[in-house]
């Protein structure tokens, strides 16, 4: 996925809580100045996109580093970025739901912040597929939400994670951006590759799937 992607100078991360630590009423919590390290070094944050962000949401998104500091969803993609923009800067959120108000809620406030940067930014929603069943169960309900994915609905990703007993874990922030995507124009996403732990560990019983997505 990364490597089909042009990395712009900033990247807004959306991430699961999968602790359930937080400290903020909408379940939308910011790291609004600073930086992450990782063993490549230090990826600041957009304190200024940060502080446009919650302007715009109008106390929505608000500052929670609690939820943040026993959460991997944000750091995992970070490597990823460093590799291919040295000089990237982040806004990380960390999404304590997985509703459908909320989501279109937040997917607007994006788009707004996107209009308003005055320059790129990659809307990054951080997710496994499901977890833990054996491999033919995974692929249909892997399937199942990527053809959600795909046609940009949100709305039902979130439905049919619920229906269809997904575990998907980040199906907020990824309906999130579908949301923003959305509202920002665009028309399709492209799974551009899919996998199951099976594939690597040759073990099938228990699997938890991966796919990049690409919204042009």
């Amino acid at each position: 996925m990364f490597a089909r992607t042009t990395i712009p100078g900033l990247v807004i991360i959306l991430a699961p809580n999968h602790t359930g630590v937080c400290e903020v009423e909408s379940g939308v919590s910011l790291w609004e100045a600073g930086a992450f390290r990782t063993p490549l070094g230090d990826v600041p944050v957009d304190a200024a996109a940060a502080e446009a962000m919650r302007e715009i949401s109008n106390g929505f998104v608000a500052v929670d580093h609690d939820a943040h500091r026993g959460e991997h969803a944000v750091e995992v993609e970070l490597p990823f970025l460093q590799l291919l923009r040295a000089d990237v800067r982040i806004v990380p959120l960390v999404i304590g739901w997985d509703a459908w108000q909320p989501a279109r809620l937040l997917g607007e406030v994006l788009a707004r912040l996107v209009r308003a940067a005055g320059e790129p930014v990659l809307l990054l929603a951080s997710s496994d597929l499901n977890h833990y069943e054996p491999a033919a169960v995974s692929e249909k309900k892997d399937a199942m939400a990527l053809a959600a994915i795909g046609a940009l609905d949100a709305e039902e990703l979130l439905a049919r994670c619920k229906r269809e007993r997904i575990s998907m874990c980040g199906r907020g922030p990824a309906a999130v951006v579908l949301c923003a995507a959305q509202d920002l124009g665009a028309k399709r996403a492209e799974v551009v590759d899919y996998r199951h732990s099976g594939w690597v560990s040759g073990d099938n019983a228990r699997v938890v799937g991966y796919a990049g997505v690409v919204i042009p």
